[in-house]
């Protein structure tokens, strides 16, 4: 049997983008932007009392949590999908990635996987969030290896990866040495919950798939109406407990509860799934901005 040719150099650039394209705007941008945001109302969410310096957040910070964010979401998305059933499903509904395009094998990307995983945590440790990258590993074995992504253990696998992402980028952005206060743990653990309640809107416009696959989404294990009802009802219960908890001013809490309110028509009506899940990750943003909003009007 030949050997799986590597991809050039020149090429590499290119293939991770094409790996980690459809999360980019939906997952490493998003969490990037809670570090920006948080680290604005960091007395309130951690131990550190001086404010940070804007061009300092803006020279170290953000280039800091992108790679971060960006290289532990390669090393899922190349876990993810290299496996024959992602493979397969990729083929139907993403034929431009690098495996079913042809671009890569799934040997040359087991073995990319191999360098990319020590390199991750090489930087994340550097970068003084080691322990979380490592955990974030964890996952994505247990998400991808273990199948858990295919089970009704995905959400909850996928709310504990948020989370870690996000103290990690709240951490970097301050720098390790703070650490969250309690009110930073109870607003990351609302965050938890709202993604463990709410994730699922991802699965609404994928059931075709997801059922050929035999994958486990609580859209098809309890029925795409009583999902639809569930996510209608959670979005805007998480926007009224945000703005509770921060206590925002009216004019800013409608911001976050009408745009829950419209997001939940966008599901009712069945009609746009795709756009109700970018409007969802929208809306996360917008809940991410509270602390920050609530500090300084």
């Amino acid at each position: 049997m030949p050997t799986p040719k590597s991809p050039r150099l020149a090429e590499l650039p290119s293939l991770i983008w094409q790996f980690t394209k459809s999360d980019f705007s939906t997952f490493v941008l998003p969490n990037t932007g809670f570090g920006l945001l948080a680290t604005f109302s960091a007395p309130s969410l951690t131990d550190c009392t001086d404010g940070i310096a804007v061009w300092a957040l803006l020279l170290r910070g953000l280039p800091c949590m992108l790679i971060f964010n960006w290289g532990n979401l390669l090393a899922f998305d190349l876990a993810n999908q290299r496996l024959p059933e992602s493979i397969r499903e990729d083929s139907m509904n993403k034929p431009w990635r690098p495996l079913p395009s042809g671009r890569i094998s799934p040997i040359v990307t087991r073995h990319f996987l191999l360098g990319v995983v020590p390199a991750v945590l090489a930087v994340s440790y550097a970068l003084g969030v080691g322990n979380e990258s490592a955990l974030i590993l964890i996952l994505t074995w247990m998400y991808n290896d273990l199948g858990g992504g295919d089970e009704l253990t995905r959400d909850p696998i996928i709310a504990a990866g948020y989370c870690l992402f996000l103290v990690s980028s709240l951490r970097i952005a301050i720098t390790p040495r703070f650490h969250l206060s309690q009110c930073g743990y109870c607003w990351l653990a609302m965050i938890g919950g709202m993604v463990l309640t709410t994730m699922h809107i991802q699965d609404l416009k994928d059931q075709t798939g997801d059922r050929e696959r035999g994958r486990k989404t609580w859209p098809l294990v309890l029925g795409d109406k009583v999902s639809r009802r569930w996510l209608t009802g959670a979005i805007l219960f998480w926007s009224l407990a945000s703005v509770t908890f921060w206590n925002t001013p009216p004019w800013v809490s409608l911001v976050p509860i009408c745009m829950g309110i419209g997001i939940g028509i966008i599901v009712m009506r069945g009609t746009d799934d795709a756009r109700a899940w970018k409007l969802w990750c929208i809306w996360q943003v917008v809940l991410y901005a509270l602390p920050s909003l609530s500090q300084w009007l």
